[in-house]
């Protein structure tokens, strides 16, 4: 490799790698998460969470931002909410991750750890696939090349579980304080990426998230305008020239990030799921009122009717008051604004 090689190859490693984290069931994914990190991102107690959520740190010194979501097999959510969390870990990972992982525990395969391939396709298309990457979570003392013989030749399930991805597997060791397989991790991945082009997944569904973020940060960029304007007017009065522009690039992309953040939870695509999901349970309430006062009769009809009137006011309000909570998540009221809270310990060693 030439020296030309090299430096491309550092420069390529600095690039972020954005990783969506699965699980079946169980901590595996956390595991996982804990292991590519070499830190506690989720306490050893975690199996299950309700809502999608991203994480940053590095992987043998390469920045990666990780997504993980529900487990696939979480019995305690429901249809609706299942459906909004898989919009929003898209749209977290925006505009598409570079590599799916499919983390499950090597001792404890399961029936439907076997239809997992199926269930991604459904989610996120025919192609994912070839992104994808079975992870295995082991706890012992064999060497690395006891476990992939295991997998390759010993275990058939295993070996048919990753030939329906690709034959591509890692085994990873549960205490994330053992660094010893980060490297082959990343070359791993990385090789990955590489066979496909090195660029990253996308889908029309991720199109569709990456809209309606952007979407979003327009939107709220927008709201801040004058709040923003005014913190370059002081900054003004504050600094001198040559430092006044390091200062404005640092405000600006803390507010960037910020904003990002915000509209990366929280954006019509998201709402509009949400909406929709209550708006459904709505119908299928009707639905029920009508048929048990059909079994009734006349009286009973009326009676389930005024139920199911009061119950579908109910609903409504509830999905008023769910949407207006999201709306205060992005728009946050004035006394927790970003702003007055970043100017008060931007400015602090200022004065007196």
């Amino acid at each position: 490799m030439n020296l030309c090689q090299m430096d491309k190859r550092k420069k390529g490693s600095t690039k972020e790698l954005r990783v969506m984290v699965v699980g079946s069931s169980g901590p595996s994914q956390f595991q996982l998460t804990n292991a590519i990190f070499g830190r506690e991102a989720f306490s050893k107690d975690v199996t299950s969470i309700s809502a999608s959520m991203k994480n940053k740190g590095e992987l043998a010194g390469r920045p990666v931002a990780v997504v993980n979501g529900p487990n696939i097999y979480d019995k305690d959510l429901s249809h609706a909410k299942r459906r909004m969390e898989l919009r929003r870990s898209m749209c977290l990972c925006i505009p598409g991750p570079h590599a799916f992982l499919i983390a499950f525990d090597m001792e404890k395969i399961s029936p439907n750890d076997m239809k997992t391939p199926r269930l991604l396709k459904k989610r996120f298309g025919a192609n994912c696939l070839k992104h994808c990457m079975v992870l295995f979570a082991y706890e012992g003392n064999l060497d690395r090349a006891a476990l992939e013989n295991r997998v390759k030749k010993t275990d058939w399930y295993l070996r048919e579980l990753i030939e329906k991805y690709g034959g591509r597997f890692h085994v990873f060791k549960k205490n994330w304080r053992d660094r010893s397989q980060e490297k082959e991790l990343l070359r791993k991945i990385e090789l990955m990426v590489a066979s496909l082009g090195g660029g990253h997944f996308s889908s029309r569904t991720f199109q569709k998230a990456e809209d309606s973020v952007k979407k979003e940060e327009r939107r709220l960029r927008k709201q801040r305008g004058e709040e923003i304007e005014r913190m370059w007017n002081e900054m003004e009065q504050q600094y001198m020239a040559e430092e006044m522009g390091f200062q404005k690039d640092t405000y600006i992309a803390h507010v960037g990030a910020e904003i990002q953040a915000k509209a990366e939870l929280d954006n019509g695509w998201l709402r509009t799921s949400l909406a929709r999901g209550l708006g459904t349970g709505l119908v299928v309430g009707a639905v029920m009122g009508t048929l048990f006062g059909s079994i009734e009769g006349p009286g009973g009809m009326v009676l389930y009717g005024f139920i199911g009137g009061a119950v579908g006011a109910s609903a409504g309000g509830t999905a008023q008051v769910a949407i207006n909570h999201m709306e205060n998540r992005v728009n946050p009221p004035d006394r927790l604004n970003f702003n007055s809270v970043f100017i008060n310990r931007f400015f602090a060693a200022s004065h007196p």
